[in-house]
Formats: C-alpha cells, sequence, structure tokens
C-alpha cells in the first residue's frame, strides 16, 4: 500500500476523539477533556510500529473487580484503551508469546506518553476463545466503548452485542445460539463488510402456533432489532441476520448441508445455551458425518444443474455452472470421509488428495474448478462486467468434461472403498475364526484349512449350526470371486451382510462359552459379619471380589503347585478385569490347602458355598 492510501486510509479509520467526547456522559468529558491529546498521541504511535495488524483502538469501561474505595478512585483516574490485534497470520511464535511481546511495546508507549493511559492488548484469537468457553463480559465493554480507530470488527462487535442483548430480553427462551460469522470471524473485517448473524431458535416445544410461524413471527421482529440496533449504535454496515429453528437447523447437518458445516466451523458463538459449541467440537472431532443419502443427492445435483443452464439467462447460468462443478467435488470429498468444505477451499483439498496423494485425478480438472470459482467471484465482486457468449459455452464444456470426470473419479473412489471393506470384511470374519478355535482349544491352523477347522470342531460337535458353516463357506467363496475381478456389487453387498451376521453370532458364541466357564470356576465365601467374597480360579491365579455387595476391594494371588495361594495382593479394579480377561478358567478344587489360604484371606470363620 502506498504511503499517501495509507494516510488517507488511516485517517478514514480514526474518528477524532474530540468528536467523539460529544456522545459520552459528562463526567467522562470530563476526565478525557485534558487527556484527549494524549490518547491521540498514543494511538499514533501503536499505529505507526504496528497498523497492518490492529484491527481496532478504542476506549473501554474497566474490568469489573473487586469492592474498595481506593481501587474504585484509582480507577476513576486510569483511561483504559483497548487494542485489538489480528493474530491470524502468526506463525514464527505462539499466541501467548505474542501477545505478551505486543503488551510490553504498547504498555511502554504508554508509559512514555502518560501513565494514566492503561492499555488492554487482545488478540483476535483469544477474544474468539472467551466466546467458545462462554466468557462473554468483554463483548459487553466493546459493546460501551469508543472506537478512536477501527477496520471494522469493533463496529461489527459493538451492534451484534447490542442486537443480541435486545433479543435476548424479549425472546430468551427460544433462543439456543447467536452466532457471529462469515469474514469477520476469520479476521477479514473491512469498514464496508457485512455483518453476518446466525440465530437458532428453539421449536421442540411449540404448541400454540406451527413451527413455520414461530420462525415467520419471531424473525420478523429480530430483523426489526436489528435496524433499531443499527440506529443506536450509529453503524452504517448491514447486519445480515439469518434465522434457522432448530429442526431445521439438525436436518441441515444431517444432510451434509456445506453453509451449515462452514458455520459450524468458522462461526464464534455470542451466546450459547449448550449446543452450538459441542456441535462445533464434534465437527472438528469428525465424528459429524455426512449420510450415504447426502453423498449421493450432492452427486445427483450436478448433471441436473447442466441440463438447465443450457436454457438459462447468463448470469443464472454462471451460478448453476459454479454448482454444477463445485457440488459433485464436494461429494466425492465426503465419500473419501472428508466433511464437505468451504468453496474456496474444495480446490486445494482436491489437488492435495486426488491429484498428489491418492493419483486419481488430473491436475487440469482442478484448474478447470479454480477457474470456474475465479469468474463467479470477479463477477460476484464486480470486477468482470459482462460474460461474453463464447465465455459462457467455454465454462459449460469445461464443466461437461469436469462432470465426466468427477463421476469417473466417483466410481474409482467407490471401488477403493469397495476393496478396502471387502479386505477388512474378509479379515474379521478371518480372525473371529481363529478366535473362536483358540477357545476350543485348536491354537494352529492354516487359513486354507480354516473351514475344516471350523466345522470338525465347532458344527461337527453341535456347538455352532450348520447354517453358520455355509455362511463361512459362501464369505470365503465370495473373497475368491473378488480377488478374480468376478464380483458385482450386489455380489458384495450380499458379502458384507453375510460377514456381518457371521461376525456378531460367533462373537456372541464365544462370549456365552466365556461366561459359562467363568462361573463353574467360581465359588462363594461367607465370612465376617454376613459378608459374601466371590472367587475365581484360573488356571494361574485367584482372583478375589472382597465383598459382592461393595465391590471395592480387590485380590489377586497366584495358585502354588501344592494348590494353595501364594502372597495375596490388592490390585485396582481396572487391573483386576484385564488379569480376569487374560486368564484361562480353571477348575474349582477345594483342598486343604485351598481352604487354608482362604483362611488367611477371610478369617478361620468361613463358609464355602458352590452354585450359589
Amino acid at each position: 500500500m502506498a504511503k499517501d492510501n495509507k494516510g488517507k486510509k488511516s485517517s478514514e479509520e480514526s474518528p477524532n476523539i474530540d468528536n467523539l467526547m460529544k456522545n459520552l456522559p459528562k463526567e467522562v468529558q470530563e476526565k478525557l477533556k485534558n487527556i484527549s491529546s494524549k490518547v491521540e498521541s498514543f494511538k499514533k504511535k501503536v499505529l505507526e510500529k504496528f497498523e497492518d495488524y490492529i484491527m481496532g483502538v478504542a476506549l473501554v469501561p474497566p474490568e469489573k473487580s473487586g469492592s474498595g474505595e481506593s481501587s474504585e478512585n484509582k480507577k476513576n483516574k486510569d483511561v483504559h484503551v483497548l487494542v485489538l490485534v489480528d493474530d491470524s497470520d502468526s506463525k514464527k511464535m505462539s499466541k501467548k508469546e505474542l501477545k505478551e511481546k505486543l503488551s510490553a511495546i504498547i504498555n511502554s508507549f504508554a508509559k512514555e506518553i502518560d501513565p494514566i493511559i492503561k492499555p488492554e492488548t487482545l488478540i483476535l484469537s483469544e477474544l474468539w476463545q472467551n466466546c467458545l468457553d462462554g466468557r462473554y463480559e468483554i463483548l459487553k465493554r466493546i459493546a460501551l466503548s469508543v472506537p478512536i480507530y477501527d477496520k471494522g470488527m469493533l463496529s461489527a462487535i459493538k451492534i451484534a452485542e447490542v442486537h443480541k442483548t435486545m433479543v435476548l430480553k424479549k425472546f430468551e427462551r427460544y433462543i439456543v445460539s447467536y452466532v457471529l460469522a462469515g469474514s469477520l470471524v476469520k479476521g477479514r473485517a473491512t469498514k464496508e463488510s457485512d455483518i453476518d448473524v446466525w440465530i437458532v431458535i428453539d421449536d421442540t416445544d411449540v404448541k400454540r402456533m406451527s413451527r413455520a410461524e414461530l420462525k415467520d413471527k419471531l424473525r420478523a421482529i429480530i430483523i426489526g432489532m436489528g435496524i433499531e440496533a443499527g440506529e443506536l449504535t450509529g453503524i452504517k454496515n448491514k447486519l445480515n441476520i439469518q434465522v434457522y429453528i432448530l429442526t431445521d437447523f439438525w436436518d441441515s447437518l444431517r444432510e451434509a448441508n456445506p453453509i451449515i458445516f462452514t458455520l459450524l466451523r468458522d462461526g464464534i458463538p455470542f451466546y450459547d445455551r449448550g449446543l452450538f459449541v459441542p456441535w462445533k467440537h464434534l465437527l472438528k472431532m469428525g465424528r459429524i458425518k455426512p449420510s450415504k443419502e447426502a453423498i449421493d443427492l450432492f452427486m445427483s445435483t450436478g448433471e441436473q444443474m447442466l441440463k438447465r443452464v443450457e436454457f438459462k439467462l447468463k448470469d443464472i447460468g454462471i451460478e448453476d455452472i459454479y454448482y454444477a462443478i463445485l457440488t459433485p467435488s464436494q461429494a466425492a470429498l465426503m465419500l473419501y470421509g472428508v466433511p464437505p468444505p468451504d468453496p474456496k477451499e474444495t480446490p486445494e483439498l482436491m489437488r492435495e488428495i486426488f491429484v498428489k496423494k491418492e493419483h486419481l485425478l488430473e491436475e487440469k480438472f482442478v484448474k478447470i474448478l479454480e477457474e470456474n470459482i475465479k469468474v463467479r467471484k470477479d463477477i460476484e465482486h464486480g470486477i468482470k462486467k459482462t460474460l461474453s457468449g463464447k465465455e459462457i459455452d467455454k465454462l459449460l464444456e469445461n464443466a461437461n468434461k469436469y462432470l465426466k470426470r468427477i463421476k469417473r473419479l466417483f466410481s474409482q473412489i467407490q471401488k477403493s472403498k469397495e476393496e478396502e471393506n471387502v479386505i477388512k470384511a474378509y479379515d474379521t470374519v478371518v480372525s473371529v475364526v481363529r478366535d473362536c478355535l483358540k477357545g476350543e482349544g485348536v491354537v494352529k491352523c492354516d487359513e486354507s484349512n480354516l473351514v475344516n477347522c471350523f466345522k470338525e470342531n465347532l458344527i461337527d460337535s453341535g456347538k455352532i449350526p450348520a447354517q453358520f458353516l455355509r455362511k463361512l463357506k459362501n464369505i470365503v467363496k465370495l473373497k475368491k470371486d473378488y480377488d478374480e475381478k468376478k464380483l458385482s456389487s450386489v455380489d458384495v453387498a450380499k458379502m458384507f451382510k453375510e460377514a456381518n451376521d457371521f461376525v456378531k453370532f460367533v462373537i456372541e458364541y464365544m462370549q456365552r462359552k466365556r461366561f459359562r466357564e467363568l462361573e463353574s470356576a467360581k465359588i462363594r465365601v461367607k465370612h465376617g459379619k454376613d459378608e459374601i467374597a466371590e472367587v475365581l480360579f484360573t488356571e494361574k491365579s485367584v482372583f478375589i471380589i472382597y465383598n459382592i455387595k461393595k465391590r471395592d476391594k480387590f485380590l489377586k494371588a497366584k495358585i502354588l503347585e501344592s494348590g494353595g495361594f501364594g502372597s495375596v495382593s490388592e490390585v485396582s479394579k481396572e487391573d483386576f478385569n484385564k488379569g480376569v480377561d487374560s486368564e484361562k478358567p480353571g477348575r474349582v478344587v477345594i483342598n486343604d490347602k485351598v481352604f487354608e489360604s482362604l483362611k488367611k484371606v477371610f478369617g478361620d470363620n468361613i463358609e464355602v458355598m458352590f452354585n450359589y
């Protein structure tokens, strides 16, 4: 930016403090009259050093603190100045280190000019983290502030906070979340930026009117409050208010609506009743995933839109072409396992995943997507005024090429996922069969002989019904057909079902068998004042729950060759359970040595109970 322009920009963004004082209470005007020039000097010094990073400078009320006359008198003398810093590009140092360094420099400026000036340096990420943690006090202070330099962020927070307060005062019982979104939350605020806010209304307990009526009624009043908030604050930026009812918001979330995903990912709550922030964390953890129906819907929209584009005017046409190739791109990423990204991020994700990592897509197709997004952006921002028929034809031609290639990419991804899932299903079946055979004493069995081992040890003995031998044979055959490229999509689906049924039954069989073995290896011992202990014998150890009612004391001992117990030690519940799970149940033999060992643990007055 040229020096002249920079100076002009600063003057536009920096209202004179004397003009601002006219709107302040008389006591505050008196307080600032003698120091206004010093505050101006402080502001100029900060901007000279850090102008590219300073988002706003404002006079703010002091933070609430404990009572005390001396502290109150001092507070009345101090002039608190908030300095909001954009740290979105900070990569060389931690956020904490950046704030500490900036604070030290900015505080030194204030001390040089006048110690009465008390700067409060606030980095943008810290401001947003306060909101995510439900600490909104700073928003209230900014709402009461007097900006003396502002690139747009302070104004946006001010009007949004005032509007939020009005909305909550009238409709708090219905408001689930009030969220700031758009370019502002990414630190790209300008004086002309629209201020995007989203409000989610709880419609789950509506009785006197329909959900649509509730939304329309509240929406009209809330938008009217937005106009009123603009008049109260004197902020001219458009407050762009989107109102959702909770049921619609939830449906959009389940349908993988990219707008909702972007709102959850980037939005900052100015108020939240405990839904938005957990959803945001779940999305970050990858626990909110699009359904298969949503993926199919995203994929199908492209072809439909391309058929319509030929019959539309150019301004509508370019919109359709844009979504015709963007939406299937997002569908491909979703099928791969990535949540639907922001449109601006989609080309780079396509490049990183499908071109560079998986080698499934050619670079030229990513460039088609990038060019399409650029054309739309240029038209939207007025950089490009018109589109010639030749340009529309070229965009349409490229979009058709792109969509055909993406459909093939979709098949490639499905094939890759299908192969991965077939191998995983087959390996799970083999692993379960091996575990089941181990439980029957069969330690070694080659994979080629797995079916025969299963038949001889589990089917022929009547332990598992014969239908599961047929299922196992069918799964092995389907895997072989898949390896020989003979398997259709219908057969693959059949294999998954057979594998799921087989694995579920065999695991349940092993669990039931294990339970029976454990029960037969247990005795109960009555001791003390009618206390009852449970004693479990394994091949190597004995595990004891000292009191089955309290279950707060767990013991373990080795079984000696003589039959008695070794030294008994107390263990944690976790180690107790791990030990029981890792050892094979043994036989219960109560001989003199065992009886003597039990008396050492519980005392002489004991009663041994079987099948209790």
